[in-house]
């Protein structure tokens, strides 16, 4: 497993995305107070009704400040205002976009845990990602056994106890990854199969035809995103508001 991913770049005015290209977007939900309100100015009604439900006021502000990038980012790629971008939602509540702007091919997802969120796009292929912040967790082996395949499980449970954690939580971004892509829930994890190490990166045993790609995108969180289909090249973006 590598180090932190240090590859993030600012995007080109001119951003463009190929048909072989996926684009990943680490955000900062850390924001200022300004740029929170510029960002909730360009919610929906909806989005904004979900962001009053929240009991902590934290946790509203990282939604409203993590809509308001996805709907920066996007608009990028449309050519569009980011409070004209419109989405629709599959039934366990993905987002995607909607009406006229689904045509378009542009296919996206989002994750986002303690003050960082990932985003990643592509254009027709399937794609999904899983951020998660290393937190501890007392009962890591019961929940590894639960969700996890015997093999899986296995290793988990022979690795020295201060590596065990990285472990759990590359095995759990990853599948996360491909069930958020495929629009399965997390009823399945244990239904994906994964092949990993401490020293070698994540493999998709699942299917053949899918990409899974593991990273850091700072200290202490793991990440893994996974997109339908072979040969593709990723870029990495550092999000900044325009």
């Amino acid at each position: 497993m590598t180090g932190i991913n240090d590859s993030w770049l600012p995007a080109p005015v001119d951003l463009t995305l190929s048909a072989n290209e996926v684009h990943i977007w680490r955000i900062d939900l850390d924001i200022v107070d300004s740029l929170r309100v510029s960002f909730a100015a360009t919610l929906s009604s909806d989005e904004l009704t979900r962001a009053n439900r929240f009991r902590f006021e934290e946790h509203r502000q990282r939604f409203v400040a993590g809509r308001g990038s996805l709907r920066n980012i996007l608009s990028r790629y449309l050519k569009i205002a980011p409070q004209e971008v419109r989405f629709d939602y599959e039934p366990r509540g993905k987002p995607l976009l909607a009406d006229d702007l689904a045509a378009s091919g542009l296919l996206f997802n989002l994750s986002h845990s303690q003050d960082v969120a990932l985003c990643a796009v592509n254009y027709t292929s399937k794609i999904g990602i899983d951020l998660e912040y290393m937190r501890s967790v007392s009962d890591l082996e019961a929940l590894a056994q639960r969700f996890f395949l015997p093999r899986e499980y296995e290793l988990v449970r022979s690795l020295p106890p201060h590596q065990q954690p990285e472990a759990f939580f590359r095995y759990w971004t990853c599948k996360e990854a491909y069930l958020k892509a495929t629009g399965d829930g997390i009823s399945q994890l244990e239904q994906v199969e994964i092949s990993l190490t401490p020293q070698q990166s994540a493999k998709l045993l699942t299917s053949e035809e899918w990409s899974l790609v593991e990273f850091i995108p700072a200290d202490n969180y793991r990440a893994a995103v996974a997109v339908a289909g072979s040969a593709l090249d990723f870029k990495y973006w550092q999000f900044t508001a325009k």
